[in-house]
């Protein structure tokens, strides 16, 4: 009987399980996410190799004029050393993680979870999947109500696959798309695109896409070879924040 439960589990029939307890699902980029990685024993005992828990999320690769949606780890943590588990015993780990700065803010297109994993030897690893919300930090969010003040919607949350010289460690970037819809802007923009890049305690480096409504002859031409747009790269410190709407509508009305 033994035997044929140690084969059953290898195929993950009566195997250890995972489940991750969040005390926190809700954090803020350069928070901390806590909770409690709980592993409850099969009906065999197993040896527990690694735990390990990754934060994922998804982005979107063109290849051949194609869209391929793909996984992106943000990052991978291993939490205990090797262990055994008895049949029906339960072991209890903290999580505590970093949530790291780079880490795109939940919205739109944008999904974020904690995947949890034991990795053992011989036998399918079982996983458990925690959905989180990341918050922009202070600096993001301060410029996304400045972008909305001036009159523009957030139309699009989306994370696309970038060259390294556009992004730090991950394979992509972060693209907030704007329409504007009231304001200085409206009929002069097709869309405003930002990127948050670089990011400390008092500074936040963005890429900015003014994309200008082509008008008159040549109009077309000019939208075929992406002559209305206009990229540009621009600091915001906290010192800004006081004048951060007039800071925006001068850069973006000079472009206009």
């Amino acid at each position: 009987m033994s035997l044929f439960n140690k084969v059953l589990a290898s195929v993950g029939i009566g195997a250890a399980k995972v489940d991750t307890k969040l005390f926190n699902s809700q954090v803020i980029v350069g928070d901390q996410i806590t909770g409690i990685v709980e592993i409850r024993g099969g009906n065999v005992e197993q040896e527990i190799a690694d735990i390990y828990v990754s934060l994922i999320t998804t982005y979107i690769r063109e290849s051949d004029d194609k869209k391929y949606t793909k996984q992106g780890v943000i990052g991978q943590y291993r939490i205990s050393e090797k262990f055994t588990i008895s049949p029906n015993e339960v072991k209890e780990f903290p999580l505590s993680i970093t949530v790291p700065i780079d880490t795109p803010i939940s919205g739109g297109k944008t999904k974020i979870w904690i995947e949890t994993g034991l990795d053992i030897k011989n036998s399918v690893d079982p996983s458990d999947k925690d959905y989180i919300d990341i918050l922009p930090s202070k600096l993001m969010q301060e410029v996304l109500n400045a972008v909305q003040d001036l009159g523009f919607r957030l139309r699009e949350v989306e994370c696309e696959a970038a060259p390294s010289r556009l992004r730090a460690g991950l394979p992509f970037i972060q693209e907030f798309e704007f329409v504007a819809i009231s304001g200085p802007f409206r009929g002069k923009l097709d869309e405003l695109e930002i990127v948050f890049l670089q990011q400390q305690v008092n500074t936040l480096d963005i890429m900015m896409q003014i994309d200008r409504r082509a008008r008159g002859i040549g109009s077309f031409l000019a939208e075929r070879l992406s002559m209305d747009e206009t990229n540009l790269r621009l600091t915001v410190t906290t010192g800004d924040l006081p004048n951060l709407n007039n800071k925006l509508f001068e850069i973006i009305q000079r472009y206009s």
